[in-house]
């Protein structure tokens, strides 16, 4: 995870040295530590694309998620759309996310922002998470969300469909902020030179966000953690990664073995 930032890079390690009962680092010392060899993360702000045109005549679906308290997954998905460069073209990156468990579900990579991208999304995260019946599919009031194509989806899989109010995007906050981890998190912003690519890139990084990526709203455990109630298989798939990556310690006696 190229820009993990400070805070997760910090749990991180915390588990690890619980696990193997090793001197604790603090924050402090690895902020320092990061800043020292050039290592802090620093994200650069970039013109968002539209993607959502709710200029439309379709029927709006209420806000029913705004009143559902969520205690476990699959009781309410959030999507969103979110525009990836390629050269000479452009793709689209349709998003479903779990609102407990903040994994992304479903996700679909279109080279248009036609509705079909929205129900291939759909239809891969009801295939991956066995067809969970009653689940809120809430998102903006987008005309991919709003056409009888998707919503005849939502109705044969017997979901219910929620879209935020008129003029508040706030209230899919989370589904807008996935956007931003893919992007900046994973660099998805920086653009590709073919759809193949950037297909890759993105299967590369839900499955990295989902498998790896430390949340504190979660209490420092991975997405996949939450959703399946394993608490150890992020150590274990970070273990087998860090075995696989071949590279030099920097000489500090914070990552020192001999001085633990």
């Amino acid at each position: 995870m190229p820009q993990i930032g400070g805070k997760n890079l910090w749990v991180l390690i915390k588990r690890f040295q619980r696990m193997l009962k090793m001197r604790l680092i603090g924050r402090d010392q690895l902020a320092d530590f990061l800043r020292v060899n050039g290592l802090k993360v620093r994200w650069s702000k970039k013109r968002a694309i539209k993607t959502t045109y709710s200029g439309h005549r379709y029927a709006v679906q209420p806000n029913i998620a705004k009143e559902l308290e969520v205690t476990k997954p699959n009781q309410l998905w959030v999507a969103d759309i979110t525009h990836i460069f390629i050269k000479d073209s452009a793709a689209y990156l349709f998003l479903i996310t779990d609102k407990c468990s903040k994994t992304i579900v479903g996700h679909f990579l279109a080279r248009s922002l036609h509705a079909s991208g929205a129900i291939e999304a759909l239809n891969k995260a009801l295939a991956e998470h066995g067809f969970p019946q009653g689940v809120v599919h809430h998102s903006d009031r987008g005309v991919q969300y709003c056409c009888h194509d998707f919503l005849d989806e939502i109705r044969r899989f017997k979901l219910r469909s929620s879209m935020t109010d008129a003029d508040h995007c706030a209230q899919n906050a989370l589904a807008e902020c996935m956007n931003g981890i893919m992007k900046r998190e994973f660099l998805l912003d920086l653009g590709f030179p073919s759809f193949e690519e950037a297909q890759q890139a993105v299967d590369d990084a839900v499955w990295t966000y989902n498998n790896l990526r430390l949340h504190g709203a979660l209490n420092g455990r991975t997405p996949m953690e939450v959703h399946t109630g394993v608490d150890s298989s992020a150590l274990q798939l970070w273990l087998s990664e860090i075995i696989a990556f071949e590279a030099p310690l920097p000489k500090n006696s914070l990552f020192d073995v001999n001085s633990i």
